[in-house]
């Protein structure tokens, strides 16, 4: 039989970082034994489902390159994938399980059960469910009915003996039935919860291996058992580490983002990622704008193959020394048994660094190609791209270097890309450069020197001004951080060299004019 595997997210918020790690791990065990990949929405949670949160996990999928070949928007042979869809299955396998004893009808109330479990608390002892509401016949349902009470349906879970199992990453695994509570597969409206609904479409979308989170594994013996109650063949286990916060053992989690930005390297990720969405547009609230959500690093700019190949070394490796890989390396060289069973930590200095490597991979096209849509989402350039202004977003591409981690940052460089009047000035590197006593007078000077010369290079930029420090009998200091304020706006950036050619003589021209006049004006 062709190997299956399945992620099956719920429809209840934004993909997270973890859960993504382990649908990548699914997809790779699957596409190394040249199986296949099926994405399942559990949405059997009404109260829960956030209608508009589905596309979001999608796109997000589809971004990172995890495409799969059965589900939503792509359908097969075992649709609906959606559990809401399925719930004549549901029915079908309760009342299966009821008929053979698995399974039995309960009417007590959730007050009568918590009573019982303050009982057991009380006494020291592992609370246990008596069963004592149970229905075994239609005559004693009609009984508890009577006085008004509405069942749930509850496996019977067996009272002694072992689970035992061999997990692909964990290794034989068992559990005493005796500790196993007679869990609800069927709410009183009559619909599914998680257990049997993930093991009947388990079973049904013919489901080989089930790759997971570490925290399902105790779910595995209430879902061997409904699957061996109906008839069906149990899947191969394999329960991967969870993912764990920056600088800790806790799992890392979606809800606790002002604990993570305590952590350094955390924080300097989200400010980074913050100041490109707040550019956009972007909701940068916790719960929607978070690095611990995958779509956090789509809206930044991350490369989708930098972000792959890190979650990749999250719980698994294979030697100790490479950490590289395409896609096509991946998919070979992937198996469980390289998976770590220890928690894997989440490192945000690492990622970075992933993500520094690949973006200076790219050929210099290849990177304008990925910053133009976040200057055209901003308005910075116009759609459709002209060729000017896509060859000065190459330019200031190949002048930033390295300082471009992430597409996003291309926006930390508005200024060469607004009108001259149109960007503004940071008050205090003005105030300190610009405006501050006998600067103005140089800059004045060296403004007519760059006037008059006859090759706007950064070459030639260069020598003027050390020509003019020298005539001049100044240090250097004195005149190019000036220059830099009034040209872009800020005391820092890339070479300035580079900066003021690719503005062009007429720019940097009209822009010291400006500062010039800015100065006039305050001291008049």
């Amino acid at each position: 039989m062709s190997v299956r595997t399945r992620f099956a997210p719920s429809p209840t918020g934004y993909l997270h970082i973890g859960g993504v790690r382990t649908a990548l791990f699914n997809w790779l065990f699957a596409r190394h034994h040249g199986g296949q990949f099926l994405l399942r929405i559990d949405d059997t949670d009404a109260d829960r489902n956030v209608a508009e949160a589905l596309q979001p996990i999608l796109d997000g999928f589809r971004w990172l390159g995890l495409e799969w070949d059965e589900g939503p928007e792509v359908d097969g042979p075992h649709a609906p994938y959606y559990q809401s869809r399925r719930g004549e299955r549901y029915r079908d396998a309760v009342g299966r399980l009821l008929e053979s004893g698995a399974a039995y009808r309960d009417y007590a109330t959730s007050e009568e059960v918590e009573a019982e479990r303050e009982e057991a608390q009380q006494a020291k002892r592992r609370f246990i469910y008596s069963r004592r509401f149970m229905a075994e016949t239609d005559a004693q349902a009609a009984a508890f009915e009577a006085e008004g009470r509405r069942a749930v349906v509850r496996l019977r879970m067996p009272r002694e003996g072992v689970c035992q199992f061999e997990d692909l990453v964990r290794g034989p695994v068992e559990f005493e039935w005796a500790l196993e509570q007679d869990h609800v597969i069927q709410r009183v409206d009559g619909s599914p919860l998680y257990h049997l609904a993930s093991s009947v479409d388990d079973h049904d979308f013919e489901i080989t291996h089930v790759i997971r989170a570490v925290e399902h594994l105790s779910n595995t013996p209430r879902q061997m058992f409904i699957t061996e109650a109906l008839g069906y063949t149990p899947p191969r286990f394999a329960h991967l580490p969870y993912v764990a916060a920056p600088g800790s053992k806790e799992k890392l989690s979606k809800r606790k983002l002002d604990k993570y930005l305590q952590h350094h390297e955390f924080k300097r990720l989200h400010e980074q990622g913050a100041g490109i969405a707040t550019a956009l547009g972007v909701d940068v609230r916790p719960e929607t704008f978070s690095p611990v959500v995958v779509d956090f690093y789509r809206q930044v700019g991350y490369d989708p193959e930098a972000l792959v190949n890190y979650l990749l070394l999250l719980g698994w490796s294979l030697d100790d020394h490479t950490e590289t890989f395409t896609r096509d390396e991946m998919v070979r060289s992937f198996s469980l048994e390289r998976v770590n069973r220890a928690e894997a930590s989440f490192d945000p200095q690492k990622l970075l660094a992933f993500q520094e490597r690949r973006m200076q991979a790219l050929a210099v096209d290849e990177r304008v190609h990925k910053v133009l849509p976040f200057l055209e989402q901003t308005g910075l350039v116009a759609t459709p791209v002209d060729e000017v202004k896509r060859a000065r977003t190459r330019s200031v591409v190949e002048a930033a270097g390295d300082r471009i981690k992430v597409a996003g940052d291309i926006l930390e460089y508005p200024e060469f890309f607004l009108d001259d009047d149109a960007f503004e000035y940071d008050a205090k590197a003005f105030a300190k450069r610009v405006a501050k006593e006998g600067a103005a007078p140089l800059l004045q000077q060296f403004r007519n020197r760059l006037r008059d010369l006859p090759e706007f290079g950064a070459a030639e930029l260069e020598q003027a001004l050390h020509a003019f420090v020298e005539a001049e009998g100044i240090k250097i200091g004195q005149i190019i951080h000036a220059v830099r304020v009034a040209v872009t706006g800020k005391g820092v950036g890339f070479g300035l060299f580079e900066g003021l050619a690719i503005l062009g003589q007429g720019a940097c021209l009209r822009r010291i004019d400006r500062a010039l006049a800015q100065v006039s004006a305050t001291e008049s």
